[in-house]
């Protein structure tokens, strides 16, 4: 084989390193890069899996929150209708005791206007009946004829509207 250009010593010696390199490089490179190889892994795999768990909470906290969202708006609108509802209530109630308390001042002023009339109808009744005994004792004192009697009951008229101007 030397005729080949192949030493069999130097063959020999250089498949020994090699296999000396080989079982160096097995022990001290192959094995601590295949060992922070899998520890890289292992890092990105757990980096992988809490990357999951952190979007599975989000998507978890966006549903509370629409939830809440949801609830709050619910309420929200409650206490609208219930404010409305008040409200209204308030006005029915306001509405009504104006409309009692109108109905109150109307009784009053027309009892006020009946005791006024009646009043007036009083005084009327009580002038008219001195007239009547006014004219009577003018007619009794002395017996006149029609223009006589005519003329006392103008006179007593007439005496009349200055009692009343007086």
């Amino acid at each position: 084989m030397e005729g080949l250009g192949f030493n069999i010593a130097v063959l020999i010696a250089q498949i020994v390193g090699f296999l000396i390199l080989l079982v160096i490089l097995t022990k001290f490179a192959y094995k601590p890069i295949i060992k922070m190889f899998d520890e890289r892994a292992g890092k990105i795999k757990e980096s992988v899996e809490e990357v999951q768990k952190v979007r599975e909470q989000a998507a978890q906290a966006e549903e509370e929150f629409k939830k809440k969202i949801e609830v709050a708006s619910k309420e929200g609108q409650e206490v609208i209708s219930r404010a409305m509802r008040t409200g209204e209530e308030t006005r029915q109630k306001a509405l009504q005791e104006a409309k009692q308390e109108a109905q109150g001042i109307l009784e009053k002023a027309r009892g006020e206007i009946q005791r006024e009339r009646d009043d007036a109808i009083g005084e009327l009744r009580q002038e008219f009946a001195d007239l009547t005994v006014v004219a009577a004792e003018k007619v009794i004192e002395k017996s006149l004829d029609k223009e006589a009697h005519r003329k006392i009951i103008d006179k007593v008229l007439d005496e009349s509207s200055t009692l009343k101007k007086k």
